[in-house]
């Protein structure tokens, strides 16, 4: 467990989150080095595969900078998550570039920082990494993600293998793409990959996706491609309702120890979300409390705007008091963002809570901060990182001055 109590306060390693709070403003994103490395570790550990950061689960530069030392490589799905890698530190050659829509400035970028790989996700994308391979005279290796039209069997706004969804390139056109490549002078295929959602926690649908992906490098290969990546992916179950990951990475290694017995291409996953979610928590404010019917309300300082995950999707974070005491009031904990889906939590049991207590919410390390806004103009959070009984500030939160001096006024609209 990410927090933990002694004394009757609560501690994340060796910080005493007392100190956090005394120190900085709330909501404040706190993170727990100690638990990402631990992950990362177990990861290699049992996939004995390269392993990809999903920079889009939590782009920080300290926490790039982090799991970079690990010897993690970087996925990446914008020019500016490209930046954000390179500026961390990360090797080039250990960069793909995946995305459903990359512009000519994104590839002529990408092209440019001599990336491992850019992976195509159209045919008519495949066509312009070529064009714009030509006018630089530059040949370039790509990969091609594929839809191998396989359900995760997870939500519906996070499924991105099935036929419809708007991801890759479908699995049927596979002889189409290797017969382009062979025609085009500018690209050369490298590899071939595929991502089907997240939240996946059934072991048949690892295996059906792997079984697959061998058949598609295998027919890849018989063509005369020479293949040097299959990149299987993430999708990595993150279990938010208990304190522990419940997906069993190492059955998933066995897997592929035995479907991919002495193939010569490399394997690789691009896990995001199991990498950093439980290694995060975050602390709010209670700035009132009121009872509507029957409902008691926490009205707390972290919005939609702080924590989108629940108002966008509908998910569960698990809220605790902060001396982890339990309790038997039900509460609704929801925000101050003026819009009726701002809720980041119903009816949850804590003891009895009063205006300026703080409470945790937890495994918010992915897609928490990295999907944070400033609608209503608020500034987006403090964030901290936790290194044994260190912390650090590693994103200072924004205040209002600085939003407004980021907008643009036209001379004719300024008030003399």
């Amino acid at each position: 467990m990410i927090v933990k109590i002694k004394d009757d306060k609560s501690y994340i390693e060796d910080v005493c989150l007392n100190d956090i709070t005394d120190s900085y403003t709330t909501p404040i994103y706190i993170y727990s080095q100690k638990i990402i490395s631990d992950t990362y570790k177990h990861l290699k550990l049992h996939l004995s595969s390269e392993i990809f950061y999903s920079i889009k689960a939590n782009s920080n530069q300290a926490i790039l900078t982090l799991i970079k030392n690990l010897g993690a490589g970087a996925d990446v799905v914008s020019a500016g998550e490209l930046q954000r890698a390179i500026s961390a530190g990360f090797n080039p050659d250990k960069i793909i570039f995946e995305g459903v829509g990359k512009s000519k400035n994104d590839i002529e970028y990408a092209i440019d920082k001599n990336i491992r790989l850019i992976n195509a996700e159209s045919l008519n994308e495949i066509l312009l990494i070529d064009e714009i391979g030509k006018s630089l005279h530059k040949k370039v290796n790509i990969g091609v993600r594929l839809n191998p039209n396989i359900d995760g069997k997870t939500l519906e706004k996070i499924s991105t293998g099935k036929k419809t969804d708007k991801f890759g390139i479908g699995i049927e056109k596979l002889p189409e793409i290797i017969s382009l490549a062979n025609t085009l002078n500018y690209i050369e295929l490298k590899g071939i990959s595929c991502h089907i959602g997240s939240q996946i926690n059934d072991l048949n649908i690892f295996k059906k996706v792997f079984k697959t992906m061998k058949k598609a490098a295998e027919k890849t290969i018989s063509s005369g491609i020479n293949l040097e990546h299959l990149d299987l992916g993430g999708g990595f179950s993150v279990n938010y309702e208990e304190d522990l990951n419940s997906l069993d990475i190492k059955s998933i290694g066995d897997l592929i120890k035995s479907i991919f017995r002495d193939v010569k291409y490399k394997i690789s996953f691009e896990p995001g979300r199991y990498l950093v979610a439980k290694a995060g928590i975050l602390i709010t404010k209670i700035l009132t409390t009121k009872k509507n019917g029957n409902i008691n309300f926490l009205v707390v300082d972290a919005g939609m705007q702080t924590l989108l995950r629940p108002s966008l999707y509908g998910a569960f974070h698990r809220i605790k008091s902060f001396d982890n005491k339990e309790g038997e009031i039900k509460y609704s904990v929801v925000g101050p963002i003026c819009e009726s889906t701002d809720i980041i939590a119903k009816d949850i049991n804590l003891p009895k809570q009063r205006i300026n207590n703080f409470i945790i919410v937890y495994d918010v390390g992915a897609y928490g901060f990295a999907m944070s806004s400033n609608y209503n103009s608020r500034g987006k959070p403090n964030e901290i990182l936790i290194n044994k009984n260190t912390f650090s500030l590693i994103h200072k939160e924004e205040k209002i001055d600085d939003i407004i001096k980021r907008d643009l006024v036209p001379n004719w609209l300024k008030i003399n």
